[in-house]
């Protein structure tokens, strides 16, 4: 008997059906043979990418069953179940023991980071910046253009922080919003920021969440922002131009962010390709009590296109080795030129 819970951290109404759906299942046994069925059949039950990236799920059970033996210890079981995981090729795929966390980070590592934190405030920054909520948000005045970092959607995301950027920028040929190296977080933020730069209901594209055990047993849901609601101009900020740079690091919620704002008239998203991560996860607890989460939904922009591998930006942009040698960001100079012509 399953019972399914939906985390209200992560659940956002018309925007997602859950961040993450958890299952519970009766203990079907502990030995190593039982906890591996266990990971391939949540796996095959929930994971929505198989078709997507050409992965036989089948032939790959076979393979890594045969280094199944019942004694092994928990750290070799756990290396056996991990290295079948990883062929996913999928950071929201993740399986969690009290001595090690299973993921693959090559998604981010063939493609040029395009960030360098220490170069922006060494050579654009020094003291100037000014930090709201905690932190979340980072602002330099360029006295004609406002730059904002967010840097992670786990953060949240406050009226009063959001007040007051809008305002700011109101004086301002434009804001630079700089998201690369955000990782993610909680999909609700993603609302909170972009409902700011829309007068009106803006399709974004479609969800589709796994219902059953076929490919097919799917159920779709429209994605939409939806403009904030206020009595004045002055909390949106719609009439000039908002430029988003991104790069590899952009992942999940950051990535969903991604492909919705690029569906508002007066913002260009610029720099290198998200990082990916379309899909909403679901998470088990086994027999022997680990916990596996696999990614149950896959998210499809307006063009038809599964952003699982990443979100293309309007234009790709990458931080240049001599602009780099010089103390220049080759994204961020390219993003302040774009406002001021």
């Amino acid at each position: 008997m399953k019972t399914k819970l939906f985390l209200s951290l992560l659940l956002v109404s018309t925007l997602f059906i859950s961040c993450e759906q958890v299952f519970m299942k009766a203990s079907p046994g502990t030995s190593p043979e039982a906890v591996f069925e266990q990971v391939w059949s949540f796996a095959n039950d929930k994971y929505t990418f198989f078709e997507f990236k050409k992965i036989d799920w089948n032939a790959l059970k076979v393979k890594y069953k045969s280094r199944i033996s019942e004694n092994m210890d928990e750290e070799e079981l756990f290396k056996v179940c991990a290295d079948m995981l990883y062929e996913l090729k999928d950071e929201h795929v993740n399986l969690q023991s009290k001595f090690n966390v299973s993921r693959n980070p090559e998604v981010f590592l063939d493609y040029p980071t395009n960030y360098d934190g220490d170069l922006l405030t060494r050579n654009y920054f020094k003291g100037g910046v000014q930090y709201l909520d905690g932190g979340s948000f980072r602002l330099y005045d360029f006295t004609d253009v406002l730059y904002v970092n967010y840097n992670s959607f786990i953060n949240p995301v406050t009226k009063e922080a959001m007040d007051y950027i809008c305002k700011k920028g109101q004086n301002k040929k434009g804001i630079i919003l700089d998201l690369r190296q955000n990782g993610g977080g909680a999909v609700n933020n993603i609302n909170a920021i972009a409902g700011r730069f829309v007068e009106k209901k803006t399709f974004a594209g479609m969800e589709y969440v796994k219902t059953g055990r076929k490919s097919t047993d799917l159920k779709s849901d429209s994605l939409f922002i939806k403009p904030y609601k206020a009595d004045t101009s002055i909390h949106k900020y719609t009439e000039k131009p908002v430029v988003v740079l991104t790069n590899r690091g952009c992942y999940s919620a950051t990535n969903f962010f991604a492909m919705m704002i690029k569906e508002v008239p007066n913002v260009t998203v610029i720099g290198g390709r998200t990082g990916g991560g379309g899909g909403i996860p679901a998470t088990t607890e086994l027999s022997n009590g680990w916990i596996l989460r696999v990614s149950s939904s896959s998210t499809i922009d307006i063009r038809g296109n599964n952003i699982e591998n990443g979100v293309e930006p309007d234009r790709k942009i990458d931080i240049d080795s001599a602009d780099k040698n010089q103390g220049k960001d080759t994204i961020l100079e390219a993003a302040l030129r774009l406002i001021r012509n």
